[in-house]
């Protein structure tokens, strides 16, 4: 059996979203838009059938601290029971784009919050479980710098501020990992953001330097936290664990916006972008997030297991694929449902929100689980096993389903 750092290789990630965001849809809550912490218990269940132990998932700051230094947990309770009830791990993400309306990011503030925030989500995991917890304190620190700080696409809506954004989340980050271990020295830490492959078009030889700088750009905030880059902030090499990629198609790019596919020459295979980022840190790692959309949901997913299997033969230490969003969630901006998951959101009489296992996604699944056992030993379901497993848990699900 494989001894690795989760109980699966194979994770589930739920979408957690809650920043707000622009173009008019206000505050984004993707755990009660997807109603996840009512179905949490039907939702978990259904990980089973794919051998799937392992999952992340996120809580809600802005509905934890309603007032400042006051934390209300009741919101992560039903996911947590959920985990504990079906035997799931969950890597919780702290804080997944969101803040309370009273925070502001770029305040020097918004550190200390953060770190109280973070020490008392980790006192109440203590309280409620025994087990080695695993915490991912700020999702994709170079995208949300970009998203928050330089295009105005998150609050606070900022533009050029993106340096002084990063700087201030890596602080909060060190801050809050601080407080977590003060809490459970045991506690293991997730650092999540995407790896990307960026380019100057063929023909314009003086766009390479920024092509090139944007491409260092996605190790810049992992610098910081180790200490490599930015010292002042604080950062050291202890403070990286476990990393995160994350990775879909369009992570390969021209500077000027074009996106680069695989029938492209210059497209580097993602065994070798984790071998290039593996090598710069030499920590473990996961693929923390991939899916696709539609119709190529099934060639990625074969695609993205055969890298896997690639990395593992090439002695990397990766840890885990995590199909992200297990379950179908809406675009941010117009919140139009993506069909990006393994269970499609498909109105059924009763309920408007019923999880339907999407069969040709699944069996590709199955078909990878199959190509990347003989790497991992891990006990997965297959054949009738799977299908009366199949069964059950929609069984399962239609009974935990609150009416």
């Amino acid at each position: 059996m494989r001894q690795g750092i989760f109980p699966s290789f194979w994770m589930a990630g739920f979408e957690c979203s809650t920043q707000v965001h622009y173009c008019g849809r206000g505050r984004l809550d993707y755990t009660a838009e997807l109603e996840h912490d009512l179905r949490a218990s039907a939702d978990y269940a259904l990980l089973a059938q794919f051998g799937m132990r392992t999952a992340r998932d996120g809580i809600r700051w802005h509905l934890i601290e309603r007032s400042p230094g006051r934390f209300d947990f009741s919101t992560v309770e039903p996911l947590l029971r959920a985990a504990q009830q079906h035997g799931v791990l969950v890597i919780w993400d702290i804080c997944h784009y969101g803040w309370p309306d009273d925070i502001d990011p770029l305040r020097p503030d918004f550190v200390d919050r953060f770190a109280r925030f973070a020490g008392a989500f980790a006192r109440y995991i203590k309280e409620e479980s025994d087990g080695v917890p695993f915490y991912a304190p700020m999702n994709e620190t170079s995208f949300l710098t970009w998203a928050a700080g330089d295009q105005a696409i998150f609050a606070p809506f900022a533009r050029g501020q993106g340096l002084i954004l990063k700087a201030n989340l890596v602080r909060a980050t060190i801050a809050g990992i601080e407080a977590i271990w003060a809490v459970e020295p045991r506690a293991r830490i997730v650092h999540t953001d995407p790896i990307i492959h960026v380019l100057a078009p063929v023909h314009r030889p003086d766009l390479i330097a920024a092509a090139r700088a944007k491409h260092e750009s996605q190790f810049h905030a992992w610098d910081m936290i180790a200490g490599l880059a930015e010292p002042q902030l604080g950062g050291h090499p202890r403070y990286l664990d476990i990393l995160g990629f994350n990775y879909y198609q369009h992570n390969q790019w021209e500077i000027e916006g074009v996106t680069i596919t695989r029938k492209d020459p210059r497209w580097l295979d993602l065994h070798e972008l984790l071998a290039r980022a593996h090598a710069r840190y030499r920590r473990p790692f996961f693929i923390a997030e991939t899916s696709g959309r539609k119709d190529s949901r099934v060639p990625w997913l074969r695609y993205v297991a055969d890298q896997c299997a690639r990395a593992i033969e090439r002695g990397l230490p990766l840890e885990g694929l995590c199909l992200y969003p297990i379950i179908e969630a809406p675009e941010w901006t117009t919140g139009i449902y993506q069909r990006n998951g393994i269970w499609d959101v498909i109105p059924q009489p009763g309920d408007r929100l019923a999880r339907v296992l999407n069969e040709p996604v699944a069996a590709a699944l199955r078909e990878a689980q199959l190509r990347l056992q003989p790497y991992l030993g891990d006990i997965l379901p297959s054949g009738e096993l799977a299908a009366a497993q199949g069964s059950e848990s929609a069984r399962e699900y239609d009974e935990l389903v609150p009416a």
